[in-house]
């Protein structure tokens, strides 16, 4: 029987997976610590990533046959920074995602280059997390390491070039860097021009399907694989988790209710909004995606639950309010990524009397969350993708209440999927890609696609927070 390695490598901690004909067999993960220097600054040490996940892979593989590891591949953090010299080591440590350095830089690249110039070299606007304004801060900052690059590279990259030698990326990754060309799939010109760059110093870009190359003997042997094990190079996380949710084809669409928020369309079309700040990326299906982020979701759960009412309450009486509800919520506990892009904004609870209660305003909470997710929704279908159906995941999924308000707010079908391995799953699934033929991939897959709850929207509801949404925007612009 063949198996299938996906190994995901987050912010906080490294997570393989093993899966077979069976299912799913064997999960081990690995933490590592992030660095945070100054205020805002957010770094990681990448030969931690390598050994954790060496670690993790050894501990994975014991006990299973090695001739039957077919192949493995990558899903990783995206956006990252890392830059290697001439004899393959770090010039400093990893710039993450979340890292909030690069502010001036983004006001530049949005301001003085234009937001204009940027769309239609890459497809999308600049924020702090990307990485072409983290390469411009390091030009400014740090210019002895960035004249000494010769390799720049995305964290899963870096793995893959540790167990490899092959210097590679994936078109899903390199989307979220603002130097990629997201509808021709190749890195942009005039971003590099701008950037002071040469193309030698970036990795080649393929599908992320494509096999790179196969692992390096002394690795193979180290974790005790036979040699020959293909390894594919993967996806950006959101596209891997996708990959693993099944959301592959033209207006499939995948919610996440976590600390953050998210929203993942596929679509067949590269299409971008000029006044939105929505992701236009490709996907690792071959085809694009769009991809909304809300900086506040299941945290806001948490912050109401735990920080404001001080217990355990389980929203159980807020769901009388369902439909007649009068508070408001804007979720902006941390400002706003999608569709604002405005790390000023605030939160606020808007309605209240002398009668609201408690109840009320954790329903309100909940709602509040849906509708920002709804206000990137109606901006991805006022682009010709249709949602009429979505797979969930995510802490936040766990509330049967929560679900049942996105449900109707965002007038879509919820599925609950059987597996939440996110871009494990999608990364395992993706090795088998790289290797099977595409009916017997499409069989194998479809294996790991079960649906364990079903919620459908209700009509009344529907128009009820159509009504409501109105009013909700009008809070933020005001």
């Amino acid at each position: 029987m063949d198996r299938y390695i996906g190994i995901d490598l987050g912010t906080s901690s490294v997570k393989t997976l093993l899966i077979g004909e069976n299912g799913i067999e064997k999960s081990v993960s690995r933490d590592y610590p992030v660095q945070y220097p100054q205020t805002g600054w957010s770094e990681q040490e990448p030969l931690d990533w390598y050994s954790r996940t060496v670690d993790a892979l050894k501990e994975l593989i014991a006990g299973t046959e090695p001739a039957t590891v077919r192949a493995l591949a990558f899903s990783g953090q995206m956006h990252g920074l890392v830059m290697l010299d001439r004899n393959d080591e770090s010039l400093r440590p990893a710039i993450l995602w979340n890292d909030g350095r690069s502010v001036d830089e983004v006001a530049t690249l949005n301001g003085e280059v234009g937001e204009s110039f940027l769309l239609r070299n890459t497809g999308n606007i600049a924020f702090a997390g990307f990485t072409a304004p983290k390469l411009m801060w390091v030009r400014k900052h740090e210019p002895q390491i960035f004249s000494q690059a010769v390799k720049i590279m995305l964290p899963k990259d870096y793995l893959a070039y540790r167990f490899t030698g092959v210097f590679a990326t994936d078109v899903s990754d390199a989307s979220g860097t603002l130097y990629f060309d997201v509808r021709n799939r190749c890195w942009s010109r005039p971003m590099l021009d701008l950037l002071g760059i040469d193309e030698s110093v970036l990795p080649a870009v393929h599908e992320s399907r494509e096999v790179i190359g196969t692992l390096l003997p002394a690795l193979a042997a180290e974790l005790g694989l036979p040699d020959g094990v293909a390894v594919v190079i993967g996806g950006g996380d959101n596209a891997c988790s996708a990959v693993g949710t099944g959301a592959v084809r033209d207006g499939d669409c995948n919610l996440s209710l976590g600390t953050s928020g998210t929203i993942f369309v596929e679509t067949k079309e590269h299409r971008y909004d000029e006044h939105s700040a929505i992701h236009a990326f490709c996907s690792a299906s071959g085809a694009y995606h769009y991809l909304a982020c809300i900086l506040s979701a299941a945290s806001c759960q948490k912050w109401w639950r735990k920080t404001v009412l001080g217990a355990d309450y389980d929203f159980s009486g807020a769901e009388r309010w369902l439909g007649k509800n009068e508070v408001l919520f804007l979720p902006y506990l941390m400002g706003e990524r999608s569709p604002i892009n405005d790390p000023q904004a605030k939160a606020m609870f808007y309605g209240m009397s002398m009668n609201t209660t408690a109840d009320e305003m954790s329903l309100a909470v909940l709602e509040g969350v849906a509708f920002a997710l709804k206000q990137n929704l109606e901006i991805i279908r006022s682009l010709g993708v249709n949602v009429t159906t979505s797979a969930i995941c995510g802490g936040g999924a766990k509330n049967a209440l929560w679900l049942r308000i996105v449900a109707d707010c965002l007038n879509v079908t919820l599925q609950v999927p059987d597996n939440e391995e996110g871009g494990a799953l999608g990364a395992a699934l993706l090795a088998a890609q790289g290797v099977l033929p595409a009916e017997e991939y499409r069989d194998f897959a479809g294996r790991f696609y079960g649906v364990r709850e079903t919620v459908e929207p209700e009509p009344d509801l529907v128009a009820y927070y159509d009504e409501r949404f109105g009013q909700y925007l009008q809070l933020y612009r005001k």
